[in-house]
């Protein structure tokens, strides 16, 4: 216990989280200011973020599924195999599947060539999510992120740092957080803890990691500068990403659809804002705010402000990143004619709109080349 004690005092000083010459005392809720609680950074978004959870559950089964069933988009998933152990194990291997391979199974099995290499296509197919379920996930994205961009401007409309940014720090840290804000993060958070939970089972992307650093990062974000009572740049960058985000899963929502002139106009309408959200509005406008107005204004910097900072840094290269994958799609797009792909390109795109993430994931061209090789031999072995 005393180590652990130790440990907490040592992580909690507050020469690392509070400008100089404050203490944690001075920022105890009074009557005049009610600051931010870090303790809530864990008491409330965690539980809720399995409440988000089962609301999705809720929304995608009873809301989205029949919608989606309405437009026309497919349920149908393959049919299901007869458990085989031995072939289950070769599927899971990582390894290449060879032709010796596929005949030493034929073998085992007492099967033929072909019914083995049948097996293994329908085992793949397994693995691919149905479109339906694709829609579904992204229509519920399009509903949060809507949600929370039209709650972030309603609540953000008569405050005065949204109108001028010096007011993020005027008179810091005696900024006290009011009931809209401070939901507006609790629900934040809970969302962005969710998307982290639910990544490990959702559709896979093949961006996995790099959407993985960008919950942690926004989540270790939105913790940092609900700590450090940095909650008025905070609102604004959350609003500024949601803004993009509720276009995009749109855009997905309509290609699952095969809504195709609405998801190329929406896709136009996300690259726009995509673009002035995310490439001037965040660097020019809430960065300049943090990295060169707030010494101005503030005239108190400490380690937890820099690392804030480099925490929007971040942010800032996985834009970069990801910007430069939409030019290469939108790029595809002009000189195909057509919306191609999945949005963001492979940032975003499926695992499973091509290919799954199995042992055949490489090698899908190799098991028709086995096929079509032992329907050869049983027509030569049928005429001999």
């Amino acid at each position: 216990m005393n180590l652990l004690g130790t440990v907490s005092d040592i992580f909690w000083h507050k020469s690392i989280w509070l400008p100089p010459n404050f203490t944690w005392a001075q920022l105890e809720p009074k009557y005049e200011y009610q600051f931010t609680d870090y303790r809530h950074i864990y008491l409330y978004p965690i539980p809720l973020a399995f409440v988000v959870l089962f609301i999705r559950y809720l929304t995608e089964k009873y809301w989205f599924s029949p919608l989606g069933l309405k437009l026309g988009i497919k349920a149908s998933k393959v049919k299901k195999l007869d458990e085989n152990v031995i072939l289950e194990k070769e599927f899971l291997k990582e390894s290449n599947l060879k032709h010796k391979e596929i005949v030493g199974l034929a073998k085992r099995l007492d099967w033929t060539e072909r019914q083995v290499l049948r097996w293994f296509r329908i085992r793949k197919m397994q693995g691919k999510p149905t479109t339906l379920v694709k829609f579904c996930e992204n229509s519920w994205r399009c509903l949060y992120y809507t949600s929370s961009f039209v709650y972030g401007l309603i609540i953000l409309w008569n405050k005065e740092w949204l109108w001028d940014i010096d007011h993020c720090w005027l008179n810091y840290p005696f900024q006290g957080v009011t009931r809209d804000v401070w939901w507006y993060y609790m629900i934040s958070l809970a969302f962005y803890w969710s998307l982290t939970f639910s990544q490990f089972f959702d559709v896979k992307r093949k961006d996995f990691w790099q959407m993985f650093i960008h919950h942690i990062a926004t989540i270790v974000l939105l913790s940092f500068s609900y700590i450090c009572n940095f909650h008025r740049i905070g609102t604004l960058v959350l609003v500024v990403h949601d803004a993009a985000d509720c276009i995009l899963d749109g855009t997905k929502a309509a290609k699952y659809a095969k809504y195709d002139q609405l998801c190329t106009v929406l896709f136009g309408v996300f690259m726009l804002v995509w673009i002035v959200t995310r490439i001037i509005v965040f660097p020019v406008w809430l960065l300049w705010g943090t990295t060169v107005r707030a010494p101005y204004v503030a005239k108190m910097m400490f380690p937890a402000y820099y690392i804030f900072n480099g925490l929007l840094i971040l942010l800032l290269i996985l834009h970069i990143f990801w910007t430069k994958l939409i030019l290469q799609l939108a790029y595809r797009t002009w000189t195909a004619g057509q919306l191609e792909g999945d949005i963001r390109s492979s940032a975003s795109s499926d695992e499973s709109d091509e290919s799954v993430q199995s042992p055949l994931h490489n090698n899908h061209k190799v098991i028709e080349n086995h096929e079509n090789k032992a329907t050869q031999n049983n027509h030569a072995d049928s005429k001999n």
